[in-house]
């Protein structure tokens, strides 16, 4: 039997373990876009959650405290971003569990989360993922690299086709952290 997954805030040693991590398994990560999110982290603008499984490295996602996404920025929903199991690690719950820790850091701020996913089946998992944790559209369409897709416009289907997400929380006080 082995350990539950270990959940720790990114640190400055992470970045290139992340990298090297995903790079064995054959997907492009940056060592750079790792060093970001620490820089944001210290800055107070974003928060990293890192997932180990008996001290190895397996999942990342990112709380950004000042999403970009217009109607999230305007109502100062936090954004749930950047999602990843390595694939040696899916279908073991350490989404769930890295879910479940930003929403109870996101609950200490704000009454709700926001979440955006990718229409191309390369995120079927997670859209069912977010539909079964209560993440409901936000019911204003999608955007395409940051712009609302309005009827009958012609967007690509890649990883730049979004719809946003958003789940009511229980606030809960810091005393009760």
């Amino acid at each position: 039997m082995t350990a539950p997954p270990e959940i720790h805030v990114l640190a400055d040693h992470d970045p290139g373990v992340i990298s090297s991590a995903f790079e064995g398994a054959g997907i492009s990560k940056p060592v750079s876009r790792f060093q970001k999110y620490f820089a944001e982290q210290l800055a107070g603008t974003r928060n990293c959650f890192i997932a180990e499984l008996e001290s190895v490295f397996a999942a990342y996602l990112t709380v950004n405290w000042r999403p970009t996404y217009p109607p999230f920025a305007q109502a100062r929903i936090p954004e749930i971003q950047d999602l990843n199991v390595l694939p040696a690690f899916r279908r073991r719950g350490i989404a769930n569990l890295l879910l479940d820790r930003a929403e109870k850091e996101i609950a200490t701020r704000s009454d709700a989360a926001g979440i955006s996913v990718g229409l191309h089946p390369g995120y079927n998992q997670a859209q069912r993922l977010y539909a079964k944790r209560g993440y409901i559209p936000d019911g204003r369409g999608v955007t395409y690299r940051d712009e609302f897709v309005t009827e009958g416009m012609q967007v690509t289907l890649d990883d730049d086709l979004l719809l946003h997400l958003t789940k009511q929380l229980e606030r809960i006080s810091c005393a009760r952290k």
